[in-house]
Order: C-alpha cells, then structure tokens, then sequence
C-alpha cells in the first residue's frame, strides 16, 4: 500500500503516520505540508510544499497512490466562517479534486468530527462547514471515501498537539479519560485507534462511508 499523508505534523496525523510507518502492509508514506513531520524512516518521503492550493507545481509526485488520509485541519476558534471555510473545505475539496484527477483507484480518509452536520442545518458553524466539506468529498470519483467522526482522541505513545489550548485539556483531562472511555466507549479513542481504523477501512472497506467512533474502536 502507498500512502499520500497530509497533516503529519498534528495530533492525529502524527498517529497516523506512526500506524503507517509500523505496518507491514504499507510500503511508502508521503508526507505532504508546509513544514516537515520530523520523522526519518525508510518508508518515508518529505514534500514540503508551501501553497497547498496550488499543486500543479507537485502534481508529477502525487501519482500512483492507494489511500489518501487526510488529517489536515484548523480550529474554529475565532475564527469568522468564510476563513474556516476556506482553510477546511475550500483547501480540502481543492487538493481531493486534484488527487481523484491524478489516482483512480484511490481511497480517501478525511478527518471531520463528532457532531458533524451534513444537512447544513446546524447552529454550529464549524458543524455545518464540515458537513459541506464531507458531502463535497463523497462526491468525487474516489474508488472509495470515508468520513472519520471522531470524539475526543487521545494521543498516544508521546505525541503531542500543537495548539496550547488543547496540551492543557489532555494534562487537565488525562486522570478521567481512562474511566471514560470505559464508560463512553463512543465518545473517546486514540491517535493509535485512528491510525489503525484509517489503514483497516483502506484494505476491507466498510459499512458506511461515515465512521464514528464507535467503528473507529471496532477490532
């Protein structure tokens, strides 16, 4: 399996890119972003590439990929919604469009999140951008899509968010997340889950082009 990663430096796409890495299956990751992952292994090949909207320049490395999974993502904290919307669905629909162009026999894994709305009804404005940006996504040519609707996701085996805010809730929330995962088995996971589920819907597909948590966590 070759992968195309982008979002490599965040929380879950460093999860994903250690799954990666790890498993047998998978014989090449490229990380795509505007800064290197920092990882060195023999699996993986480093594009830093700095206008995500243009491709045109990389298109030639992009070719003859399996899965795409797409872990690249922006809070919406103070954010206005037609910024939000550009950084989530506008540059996210416009690097699909090009990927569905470039490999047709391609699976695409987006990371979106629990209380996703794709009716575009929701008060949330976040909600409702994601939501546009899933419906967006189903409708390219992939060989397959997959909407992943995580819950809160713990990191695991070191790694660390970027964004301050959310370092401060894991330390403040980490002595209740073991508990709470027992108790909520839908609502919580891990960055090892995510990558493990992103790998696993790639080679078996799935029930529903929408994953939840609840899936994300099935063996």
């Amino acid at each position: 399996m070759k992968v195309i990663l982008f979002g490599a430096t965040g929380m879950v796409g460093q999860g994903v890119l250690r799954e990666c890495l790890i498993d047998a299956d998978v014989e090449r990751v490229l990380c795509v972003g505007r800064g290197a992952s920092g990882r060195t292994h023999r699996k993986l090949i480093e594009l830093v590439h700095a206008d995500l909207f243009d491709l045109a320049p990389i298109e030639s490395q992009l070719q003859g990929f399996d899965a795409c999974f797409f872990c690249l993502g922006a809070s919406s904290f103070g954010m206005d919604e037609a910024a939000y919307r550009r950084l989530t669905a506008d540059l996210t629909i416009s690097i699909a469009t090009t990927l569905a162009r470039l490999n047709q026999a391609l699976t695409f894994v987006y990371v979106s999140g629990a209380g996703t709305d794709s009716s575009g009804r929701s008060r949330s404005m976040w909600a409702r951008v994601k939501g546009a940006t899933e419906n967006a996504l189903l409708a390219l040519p992939f060989k397959a899509a997959f909407m992943f609707r995580p819950g809160i996701i713990v990191p695991l085996h070191g790694i660390r968010s970027k964004t301050a805010s959310y370092r401060l809730f894991y330390a403040l929330a980490r002595p209740l997340l073991g508990p709470m995962r027992a108790l909520f088995p839908g609502a919580v996971t891990t960055t090892e889950q995510v990558g493990r589920a992103m790998l696993r819907v790639v080679r078996q597909g799935g029930p529903s082009a929408i994953v939840e948590s609840t899936d994300i966590n099935a063996r």
